[in-house]
Parts: structure tokens; sequence; C-alpha cells
């Protein structure tokens, strides 16, 4: 045990210690972006803008200002300095930005560059997002806070989506706030082998199905580390889940199957059974219940060589690689590719090859490696279990998109780009509140080998993490 805590004590003087006076961060800016993206039907845009901007677009473009204003100063606990996600982000912004400006520097005609104007304010809006969360959100409580907000909002949608494959009853038309209007005409309920497929408050029934794969993960966690709590999510999880199966969508099966795989790598033995146990109840429970969805979904991959859906992903190869081949690095702006002016791309990497080249995909890609880099750093880095399993997990949840992406133009689509760049950013939360753990512990250990006033290697560690006061410093004092 520590004696009595010193005025100039770095652990006593961190704001981001249980007891400090509570104040809102990124992660309420996240958790009401968060219920804005999932619970407002992805049709509904702002009245009287130029642009079609959703209420959720709104809120990411104000957690950017917000965290471009937080950066300006030293006292409002937000994290500063280099890590995988925030340099990633910045690539990603600048390559895009490049991209913009190459495009518009030449002619395009006013219908490409009006809707290139509005993917580089969406592009900006989703890596602002992705940085209030990775730098606002200040202590593992408040990432569970914004993570369990996500989970709730999912299992919302998946009712609708319920009442939509039950009953057949769209509650998204009843969802239209005032200030709002439809940006397209249609429903969210389609038919695949006379089966109803639905979409919830998303674009499309692939949507939403890649998005429950994203989050059922972290809802199966929060149910594994419930406590008490546990029952609620663990019925949130089971509703994702039908939500999953009632989207009828060959890319949501892949989508789970690769997060179990990577889940029962990292877990425990007895989790793994216990996992086992409760799928199969599900999947029997879903079997008696829905008789034909499972063999609906079996269909979709044992009929795959003759699914027209298929064979139309894989005829468009030639004229990507013609269009390609004309703006190798920096592709013809995004945006700029568009139905039904062009052939559509149900695949992201070839879309953003076209419109954003070569330089486009690797920044794409990159963008998901380092948030599950930071996820799986963050659970090296931690010896609590419950930060190292939500690495795992938001492992598992961003492998998600990028296997997404190879069925459907993801980015396409904002409810799922939304929850993609939130989680990259709770990763690069996860991983500095990991950085900050470890950084804590080493100072601790130092100290309490060694005479007081000395400084050793573990001063020096903390001094590279610059959103912590130093030993013998007060906050926010450089």
């Amino acid at each position: 045990m520590r004696g009595a805590p010193l005025r100039g004590d770095p652990v006593l003087a961190d704001p981001l210690l249980p007891g400090a006076r509570r104040r809102a961060d990124g992660a309420t800016l996240a958790a009401l972006f968060a219920l804005s993206l999932l619970i407002i039907p992805a049709r509904l845009v702002l009245r009287g803008l130029p642009l079609s901007l959703t209420p959720a677009n709104i809120l990411s473009l104000l957690a950017g200002m917000c965290w471009l204003c937080a950066q300006f100063t030293t006292t409002l606990g937000v994290a500063k300095g280099r890590t995988p996600v925030r340099t990633a982000l910045f690539c990603y912004a600048v390559a895009l930005t490049a991209t913009y400006g190459v495009a518009s520097y030449g002619y395009l005609p006013s219908d490409e560059l009006k809707l290139s104007d509005h993917a580089l304010v969406l592009v900006m809006a989703s890596v602002g997002i992705a940085l209030a969360v990775c730098d606002g959100v200040r202590t593992p409580e408040r990432l569970d806070f914004l993570l369990k907000t996500m989970v709730t909002g999912g299992a919302v949608i998946a009712v609708i989506g319920a009442l939509q494959f039950m009953a057949d009853f769209d509650l998204t038309q009843y969802l239209a706030l005032p200030g709002l209007r439809f940006a397209s005409e249609g429903g969210a309920v389609d038919m695949r082998d006379s089966m109803r497929r639905v979409a919830a408050t998303t674009g499309h029934p692939i949507e939403f199905g890649v998005l429950c794969s994203m989050l059922l993960p972290l809802a199966v966690h929060y149910g594994f580390r419930g406590g008490r709590g546990a029952l609620r999510w663990w019925l949130c999880a089971a509703l994702i889940g039908m939500g999953l199966l009632f989207s009828v969508s060959r890319s949501a099966v892949l989508g789970v199957g690769v997060v179990g795989i990577i889940l029962v790598l990292g877990w425990p033995v007895r989790r793994k059974v216990q996992a086992l146990i409760v799928t199969a109840v599900f999947l029997a429970v879903a079997k008696l219940t829905f008789p034909g969805l499972l063999n609906t979904l079996y269909g979709l991959f044992a009929n795959a060589g003759t699914d027209s859906s298929v064979q139309y992903r894989t005829h468009d190869y030639d004229v990507a690689a013609t269009e390609v081949a004309r703006h190798l690095w920096l592709g013809r702006g995004i945006g700029t590719w568009y139905a039904p002016k062009y052939q559509v791309f149900d695949n992201q990497y070839i879309l953003t090859a076209v419109e954003s080249g070569a330089v486009g995909v690797a920044v794409f890609v990159a963008l998901f490696f380092c948030g599950i880099y930071s996820a799986v750093r963050a659970r090296r880095l931690s010896v609590d279990p419950a930060p190292r399993d939500l690495g795992l997990t938001l492992a598992a949840c961003l492998v998600v998109p990028l296997v997404g992406s190879a069925t459907f133009d993801l980015l396409s689509f904002a409810t799922v780009t939304g929850v993609a760049f939130l989680l990259i950013g709770a990763s690069g939360a996860l991983l500095r509140s990991a950085q900050r753990e470890a950084a804590v512990r080493a100072w601790e250990d130092d100290h309490a080998e060694r005479a007081p006033g000395r400084y050793g290697a573990a001063d020096r560690a903390w001094s590279r993490l610059p959103w912590l006061p130093l030993p013998g410093r007060s906050p926010g004092r450089p």
C-alpha cells in the first residue's frame, strides 16, 4: 500500500482518476453521434442544406471541430501525441484530400464535382469523429460507456429489423423528425428467395447485416464480463444476432464467421465451450422459430457458383481495370464514380482504386490495420482481464469491414462507415489507456525501490506520454 498522497504525485494529480469532477468529453459527443447514426434512418437528411447531410454527419463534424480546438489547450484532458491510429487517420485524410485536389484542379462535370465536394465533407466528418474518440475518451469507464451505447443502439435497430421481418411493418417511415427529409424513396424491406431481408434503419440489408456482425462481438464481450447485469447484454447479443439473420446477407455471415475464428483463437478454453453452447442454443431457437431462414442462408453459399449476385460482382473487373489504368496513383476523384451514370462496383477495394487510386487503397487498408494493431497492442500492455478481452474484441470487430469491403461498397453506406470509424477511434483510445496504465505501473514500481527525488527510466518513459503530468508537476504545466 502506498502512503499518504503528495501534492506532486502524478497519479493523484492526474485529472482522469476516479473521484475527479466528471464533465462532458469525447465519449459524450461520440455516444450522441452513435445514437443518431444508428436510430435515425440513414435516408433522412437535413432540410435546407446544399449537401445531403444527416444529423450524425453534423455531430461528427462538430466532434472534429471540438478535437481541433482542444489541441490548442492543455487543460481539457484531451490526449496529445502520436499514436498509430492518429497517424493512420492523418495519412488517410491527406491522401483523399490530395485525390480531391488533383481531380478538381482539372475539369470535372458539375454533377461529379458536387458529389466530390460532398465526399470530401464526409471524409473529414469520419476522421473527426475517430479523432474525437481516440483522444477524447480518457478512461476505460468512458470507453465502456461509448461501446455500451453502441451495443444498445444496435439492439434497438435489431428490434426495428425484427418488426420488418416478422410483421412487414416498417417503423422507419414514422421516424421522420422535424427538419429532416427523406433523401431517397423506397422501403427498408427486400426479398430474396421468397424470404424477407430487412435493412432496419440502414440503407441496405447487406449494410444491416455487416453492421450487426460488427456490434455482436461487443455485446458478447459485455455479456461475459457483465457480472450481475450480464443478462441485459446477452439480450442485446440475441437481438443483434437475430438482426444479422434477418438481413439474409452472405456478407454478414462471412463477417461473423471471421469474428468467431479470431475470438476462439484468443479466448480461454472455458469461454470457448460457453460460446459454443450459446451459439448452438441460439441457432436451435432460430431454426424452430423461423423455419427456412437458416436453409436460405446456407443456400447463399451452397449455390454461390450459380448465384446471379455473385456473377454480377465479378463481371465488372475489366471495366475497373481500364479505369484504374487511367488514374493509377490518385484515382479519378472521390465520389465521382456513381450510379446510374457509371457501372456499380459491389467491391469497396475496386471502387477505392477507381476513385482514389493505389494510394487510396493503401491508406484505406492501413487505417484498419492500425486500428487492429492498436487493439492487439493494448491487449499485450494490459494486465487487467477486462481491457485485454476488449482489445481482442475490437480487433475482431475491425476485421469485419476489411472482409465486407470485398463483397460490397462499404464506404457508400453511412451507418456502417460511421461505426467502423468509431471502432477505429475506440482502438486508439484503448491503446492510450493501456499505455497510461503501464506508465503508472512502471512509475510506482520504480519509485517504490529508490529514494524520493531521484529520477530514472520510468520518469523518462512517463515524459513521452504528453497527455499526462510529469512527476512533481501539476497538470497543464510544462
